[in-house]
């Protein structure tokens, strides 16, 4: 079972092979809850485009960014945990190019989060300044930054595979995890590297603009609801991004739990997968889509229609 991109493999072995009826059930709930989460974010994706209150505000405009970008990063990663239990090995170019895809929506999701928070710092703490500063034309630069920011850190690893790597590894059929594609020692160092810069720069921007926030209550002695939602906002932001990490301490983890739980190591992997692959997809819903009064107000319509129309 391959549960990302970043090598959190449950099935790397044959000591480690699931029973059948244990293969089916673990991907029959990965299934299912992999088509509600992106039928909720479906249902999100099309409450904003229906409304132009939403896409023309920035808020709602990298909210919507991050939904989809989960969609994409969910639907690439349960897609190698059940290619991985149907076929075992696959080719190496789609290998590559489904391992690309979930390498850069998983980048996306820390720099999204911070740049959330900062736009959620300038409405508290500069109200005046947010309209100058937040436009929707800089909204979309900055999404812009974020996939190339990603791409910096990608992009090298592709081409370090086509310069050194033999081009009839690209017609074999390989175990699909991120190591075993980009396996040269130079692209494992820059992905610590990379993951150390990304993940400190994120969580100073999120402790920066959640004091700034809370100092801003305090100096005003302040209990309006719109500053606490706005602390709450960045506090889930970080737990988000804490079951996020985890993601890119996917090799550490694995050798942590084979150490801890031996005996149930497969078991223990499902679990993680669940906690870091599927859990996080289901946060960001809530954050704005259900936690939002105006989203919530248009979402819930959609919601019902669509029970209505299955009510026979």
């Amino acid at each position: 079972m391959n549960s990302s991109s970043y090598g959190f493999n449950v099935s790397s072995s044959v000591r480690y092979r699931d029973s059948a009826s244990t293969a089916v059930a673990k991907n029959v709930i990965v299934l299912a809850l992999g088509l509600t989460i992106n039928y909720i974010n479906g249902t999100l994706i099309h409450t904003f485009r229906k409304h132009q209150i939403f896409y023309v505000n920035p808020r709602y405009i990298l909210f919507i960014h991050l939904v989809l970008n989960d969609m994409i990063q969910l639907t690439a990663t349960i897609s190698l945990f059940v290619l991985s239990y149907v076929f075992y090995r696959i080719n190496a170019s789609l290998c590559c190019f489904i391992i690309t895809f979930t390498v850069f929506t998983t980048l996306n999701t820390p720099l999204n989060l911070a740049v959330m928070a900062v736009e959620c710092y300038i409405a508290v703490c500069l109200p005046l300044r947010h309209p100058q500063l937040c436009t929707i034309k800089r909204t979309y630069i900055l999404i812009g930054c974020i996939w190339a920011l990603s791409a910096v850190s990608v992009l090298p690893d592709i081409f370090l595979v086509l310069a050194i790597e033999p081009v009839r590894l690209f017609y074999s059929t390989i175990y699909c995890e991120r190591d075993n594609m980009f396996r040269h020692p130079i692209s494992l160092e820059k992905r610590d590297v990379s993951y150390l810069i990304y993940l400190s720069a994120v969580w100073l921007s999120l402790l920066y603009t959640y004091f700034r926030i809370f100092f801003a209550a305090k100096a005003a002695n302040s209990v309006d609801g719109n500053i606490k939602k706005a602390r709450n906002t960045i506090l889930l932001h970080g737990f988000q991004l804490l079951l996020s990490m985890l993601t890119f301490l996917a090799h550490l983890l694995k050798k942590a739990l084979m150490n801890w739980f031996p005996k149930y190591y497969i078991q223990a992997l499902f679990v993680c997968y669940i906690i870091i692959q599927l859990l996080p997809r289901f946060i960001s819903p809530i954050v704005y889509g259900l936690r939002d009064k105006t989203f919530k107000q248009y979402l819930r319509k959609y919601l019902l229609c669509t029970m209505r129309k299955g009510i026979p």
